[in-house]
């Protein structure tokens, strides 16, 4: 086997991190000497040991002079864990192979160039294609401090969210829905507005076998969200943030007496300013949030410049409908030339449906 294929077993490995590991990044390491695989390892969950040291603990006989082949340059600062420079100095690697450089401004740069200065011979670059788009989250995140957003959302072929009488359910099968619960487990917040909540009453929760359900996030200026609502009398188990600009104590205390968290937040125009509600998350170690919803904060997040990624669940079928409702509403784009463009599109066989998913052009 060569580089590739031994930075391809490590990039798998760090997949069984997902949805886990947030905010920090997903790794995964491979060591190997004289064309044997003696340990595996990946970071399995925040806190817990990082990649490089789960490999070294798990390796079979002795690595020294052994390669490691690690998705992300190896970490030098002391976090929830020492550092990982150090692991691979004390087992006496000979060689480490890197997929992705770390923009962590604690790293970047400083961990290769300390295993270097050490006598260890360091490549790097092996995959870093695929390295880089494992951990679009964090590298956004640990550069920015805001939420990596992805505007997600399914329609039909002509572009309806749901028909003319408001019915959603189901617009795609089964196996594009089950992808979504995976998605919902791999981010940290899923965002609606407030709309979504009086229509449709979600559990906005992962379904997704050994997933995590992550924050749920509703946007009601005004404080609409019913007291009744799913979001809220379940906010005592999972947890849920009303992201409001009102400041009428009473109503708030309802909300709060239920479990959820109300965060007031100022207008812009006359909603919630959401680059705000970003800037709060980020803050808080949200690093990632899923947009499910509806028209009006999609619009209102893409106008922002704040949506980084677009998944869009299609199904083959023709609903029609002038007052059917579309992905993104508000006042739109002047002109064909004044759009939000997305490039890299991917698209996925999803049973009957298909996945079209691509980044926003910066």
């Amino acid at each position: 086997m060569n580089d590739q294929e031994y930075m391809g077993m490590a990039l798998e490995l760090a997949k069984n991190g997902w949805g886990w590991t947030s905010p920090n990044p997903m790794v995964g390491a491979v060591i190997v000497k004289d064309g044997r695989i003696l340990g595996q390892g990946w970071h399995a969950r925040y806190g817990e040991l990082h990649a490089e040291r789960a490999a070294l603990a798990a390796c079979t006989e002795d690595p020294a002079g052994a390669t490691m082949y690690v998705t992300l340059e190896p970490c030098c600062h002391q976090g929830k864990q020492p550092p990982c420079t150090e692991a691979v100095l004390e087992a006496k690697l000979a060689r480490v192979v890197v997929g992705s450089a770390d923009p962590n401004p604690q790293v970047a740069g400083k961990g290769v160039a300390q295993l270097r200065a050490a006598g260890v011979e360091v490549t790097e670059g092996v995959l870093r294609a695929e390295c880089d788009a494992l951990n679009d989250v964090f590298f956004h995140y640990i550069t920015t401090g805001r939420p990596f957003v992805v505007l997600k959302y399914a329609m039909t072929l002509d572009g309806k969210l749901a028909a003319y009488t408001g019915v959603s359910q189901w617009i795609t099968g089964e196996v594009a829905r089950a992808h979504v619960q995976k998605q919902r487990g791999r981010y940290r917040a899923i965002m609606v507005g407030v709309g979504t909540v009086l229509g449709d009453d979600p559990r906005l929760t992962c379904r997704a076998e050994g997933g995590r359900n992550p924050l749920r996030v509703i946007c009601d200026t005004n404080l609409r969200t019913p007291l009744t609502a799913v979001v809220v009398q379940t906010a005592i188990h999972i947890p849920t943030l009303i992201a409001t600009a009102s400041s009428d104590k009473q109503a708030i205390a309802a909300y709060e007496a239920k479990g959820c968290q109300v965060v007031t937040f100022p207008k812009k125009g006359d909603t919630v300013d959401l680059s705000a509600v970003m800037d709060y998350l980020g803050k808080n170690g949200v690093d990632s949030v899923l947009l499910e919803g509806g028209s009006a904060l999609h619009w209102s997040a893409l106008e922002a410049g704040l949506v980084n990624k677009v998944q869009a669940y299609i199904a083959p079928k023709l609903l029609g409908g002038a007052d059917a409702r579309s992905p993104v509403g508000g006042r739109g784009f002047p002109h064909p030339n004044d759009v939000v463009r997305v490039k890299n599109l991917a698209i996925t066989p999803l049973g009957p449906d298909y996945l079209l998913e691509g980044e926003v052009s910066g």
